[in-house]
């Protein structure tokens, strides 16, 4: 039957519209329905405490719970290099620099790319399921992922009975709670059952349910990961009764399930714990303790993360319908408020599915029902699985990427072997994917394969943090990966024939090709190569000095520096994707590689290199703004970048668009009615992406400068934000603003030195601290390097970005010490 909206909820929804603003305030962070997710994966709700992870589906006859748990991966520790590698590769450069691509593409086929091994598979765990008997039949149905508590929760009637459903992942007690309740004594009957996709059993065991199961082979690897999940009833009223393979309850007043899931897994080279042990420990401490203490517990540790950051950018009426009607009317409506509830999504998302001690968010976060999903939901360390932590330091999550420096420290190791083996170099590399096992030589053909930059890309976050923390010991302990990293290509590099530059070959711009090659992407020297290592060199530099250490190493590094190519401005007035002028204006290709200096890298500048960035963009417009989600998300910050915030906003609503609607090059990707990215099929980085976008708009501290409001559209001229964070440790507390215009600046200096402002109007100071600018910023933090100017092959150009009126201003803080400016105007 269809069901209706209960009365308690119409009553809201009738009162809201006499006051959205406070409606807005209690009610605005909540995904909620008013129909359950039915069968579809991509409507129900994500649940997750960093290890375990559920997708709550909500149905009333059938409860359905999808159980996943971070560490349960097909196969188990092995490796993927190429020995016949390093003696193939001397002809694999000669044919290239001879544009012979055909050729030594198919040589890298056949002694770079790996002969059997292309990556293992995040899998699922299974499912509990809780069948009603005669809840098929229900009435005034509502259902909410609520963002302020990370709490599912459900509600309707039968019967004339309400039946009331909350389910959580507790992040201190690292079980998962689903709590039932109705409003009339003894009515709560149903059967628990658990089942899996995998080589699995189920048995009951002392009134505990239990699953135990091993993860699966693939490419002749086989499934080591063995998981036990146990499910364990604590009744007030009732009955319980145990089957061969269920529970049955009967006549209960409330039922509280404790469902607790662990592995043997231990490091990715280690899988030696035991995984029933781990999981009755788990279950054994948390039902000691009662529902409410289990829920305020799980609510007091996320609350620390989330609320350290909120959002205001105004709501209207729209704020009154369910997220699937508003998802559907977002692009041709005006609903500010619902990019602010996507933006933190986007927050509970990382919080859910990354925390420190566990492992790195993967291709779909820690949420995935399919033995073999897309992509094998692995690591793609070509842009996607940096995407993921693109929003952890700026939007007030640093905790949150640890777990992503652990695993560039362990791919740090395991990356030294094929770099030896491979390529006959120093230190570690890894190419465009790994998995749970840190695998670091070529995955799949050799066209996305030959790519040895993932690591280069994913150390940038190692430098990053230090940036916004100014921690020295952590930057002492992730310098040694840094270094290592700069080692391979001081070794790797070599002399292309026409500049004599240094230049990654073999290599590539991921996932794309330049037409003259017919297909085969193989290249030397491509922008986004140049890019990154240029950004590395210059941290390991940097590093180096503040650590006061390998001086020797630091000079050899700046000497090979030195020696990179240029970025280049080609024929179309585009920045150059590749060593030769080889871009077409119709390539509409999702990956915009070239890019990267824009976003996320510091090299190009509107205002301090203002030729390319007025490249860049003609890059962009030839790209095109319809794409697969995830990279509207990355667009949404190079346009940010761009300062441009009508067309950020404007990929905001492409990609908060029902996923299938848009239409163009790499058509359907958006959004699915649970607000996960559509690729399609799901990836979360496009959720994190885009969330990092919304935050560039607002802050943007990579120029040497705290840019605020830099890319301000015209959806949100009035609005505030509270927590975002910007490099050397400075926090806008807060920040309101009025027609594009700052009416408060509160900011909190963690680390004290100059703060450089850049702001759209003049603001003042009560302690008379605030500056006019004077010369090069003095922050440490704020570090520059020189940007190598473009080699221009035509007198063809672009007109340059029109800059926004704008202040700039210094102010010496003192560390621990908060600042109030006001608008001067």
């Amino acid at each position: 039957m269809k069901p209706i909206v209960p009365k308690q909820k119409i009553f809201i929804l009738i009162f809201s519209l006499l006051s959205v603003s406070v409606y807005c305030q209690d009610n605005h962070l909540k995904l909620w329905y008013n129909k359950p997710a039915g069968e579809v994966w991509e409507a129900a709700l994500p649940i997750g405490n960093g290890r375990i992870a559920g997708m709550v589906y909500n149905n009333p006859d059938t409860e359905l719970v999808k159980l996943n748990e971070s560490t349960v991966w097909s196969g188990g520790p092995n490796r993927n290099d190429n020995p016949r590698s390093l003696a193939a590769l001397p002809e694999i450069r000669k044919l290239i620099f001879e544009n012979k691509y055909e050729e030594a593409s198919k040589l890298a086929t056949q002694n770079i790319q790996s002969d059997s091994i292309n990556g293992m598979d995040y899998q699922p765990v299974g499912n509990i399921s809780l069948v009603f008997p005669g809840h098929d039949n229900y009435n005034n149905y509502y259902r909410e992922l609520n963002l302020v508590t990370a709490i599912d929760s459900c509600s309707y009637n039968v019967n004339g009975i309400q039946f009331s459903r909350t389910t959580f992942t507790s992040f201190p007690d690292q079980v998962m709670i689903i709590h039932l309740t109705s409003n009339k004594k003894a009515s709560i009957n149903f059967t628990a059952l658990f089942s899996s996709p995998q080589k699995s059993s189920t048995q009951t065991n002392n009134n505990d349910l239990i699953l135990t199961g091993i993860s699966g082979n693939k490419e002749g690897v086989k499934g080591q990961v063995k998981f036990e999940a146990i499910a364990r009833v604590k009744l007030e009223g009732g009955a319980l009764v145990s089957g061969p393979t269920e529970l049955k309850i009967t006549g209960a007043d409330e039922v509280t399930i404790f469902v607790s899931i662990a592995t043997n897994f231990i490091n990715y080279d280690n899988l030696g714990a035991d995984e029933r042990s781990k999981a009755s420990n788990y279950l054994n401490t948390a039902f000691k303790k009662n529902y409410k203490d289990l829920r305020n517990a799980h609510v007091a540790v996320y609350q620390k993360y989330f609320n350290r950051v909120t959002i205001d950018l105004g709501a209207t009426s729209a704020i009154n319908k369910p997220t699937d009607e508003r998802l559907n009317d977002f692009r041709n409506s005006n609903d500010p408020q619902f990019a602010a509830l996507y933006f933190q999504f986007g927050r509970y998302l990382l919080i859910s599915s990354s925390q420190p001690g566990g492992q790195p968010a993967n291709l779909q976060g820690i949420w995935n029902d399919k033995m073999s999903p897309p992509w094998g939901s692995k690591y793609t360390i070509n842009i996607n699985t940096e995407m993921n932590y693109w929003p952890s330091e700026v939007t007030n999550l640093p905790e949150m990427a640890e777990p992503l420096v652990q695993m560039v420290k362990d791919l740090s190791l395991t990356g030294q072997q094929t770099a030896k083996l491979m390529y006959g170099s120093r230190g570690w590399v890894a190419h465009h994917n790994t998995d749970l096992w840190r695998i670091t030589g070529p995955v799949d053909g050799i066209y996305s394969a030959m790519w040895p930059m993932g690591g280069v890309w994913l150390s940038r976050q190692l430098w990053l943090k230090y940036l916004y923390n100014g921690d020295i010991n952590y930057l002492r302990s992730v310098y040694p990966a840094l270094k290592s990293a700069a080692q391979f290509y001081l070794d790797f590099l070599v002399e292309e024939p026409t500049h004599h530059w240094l230049v990654v070959s073999p290599s590539m711009s991921p996932e794309n090709d330049p037409r003259i090659s017919h297909g085969h992407s193989i290249a030397a020297g491509t922008t986004i190569d140049n890019q990154l290592l240029f950004e590395l060199f210059s941290n390991v530099i940097y590093a180096s000095a503040v650590l006061n250490t390998d001086k020797a190493f630091a000079d050899s590094v700046n000497a090979t520096k030195q020696k990179l190519p240029p970025m280049q401005i080609g024929q179309y007035g585009q920045l150059q994707e590749w060593l030769q002028d080889l871009d077409d204006t119709t390539d509409h290709n999702r990956h915009v590689s070239h890019l990267f200096g824009l976003y996320p890298g510091s090299q190009l500048s509107p205002y301090k290199s203002p030729e390319l960035a007025a490249a860049a963009k003609q890059s962009l417009l030839y790209r095109t703004d319809i794409s697969t989600g995830w990279s509207m998300g990355w667009k949404v910050n190079l346009w940010a970048r761009l300062l441009d915030g009508n067309h950020a906003y404007k990929l905001i609503q492409n990609q908060l668009t029902p996923a299938g609607l848009n239409k163009g090059a790499n058509n359907g990707g958006g959004t699915y009615p649970n607000l996960f990215d559509a690729h399609p099929p799901f990836q979360i980085d496009g959720n994190f992406g885009c969330t990092a976008g919304i935050a560039e708009m607002l802050l943007q501290c990579y120029d040497g400068d705290i840019n605020l409001l830099p890319a301000l559209p015209d959806a949100w001229k009035n609005g505030s934000i509270k927590g975002l964070r910007a490099l050397g440790g400075f926090e806008i507390t807060d920040m309101g603003w009025r027609n594009g215009k700052i009416t408060k600046l509160v900011i909190t200096s963690l680390l004290g030195g100059n703060c450089r402002l850049r702001v759209p109007n003049a603001l003042k100071s009560e302690d008379g601290m605030l500056k006019p600018a004077n010369g090069e910023n003095d922050n440490s933090f704020y570090y520059t390097d020189k940007i190598k100017q473009p080699l221009i092959h035509t007198s063809k150009q672009t007109a340059l970005i029109q800059l926004p009126q704008s202040t700039v201003y210094d102010l010496k803080t003192l560390k621990g010490k908060t600042y109030i400016l006001l608008s001067a105007e």
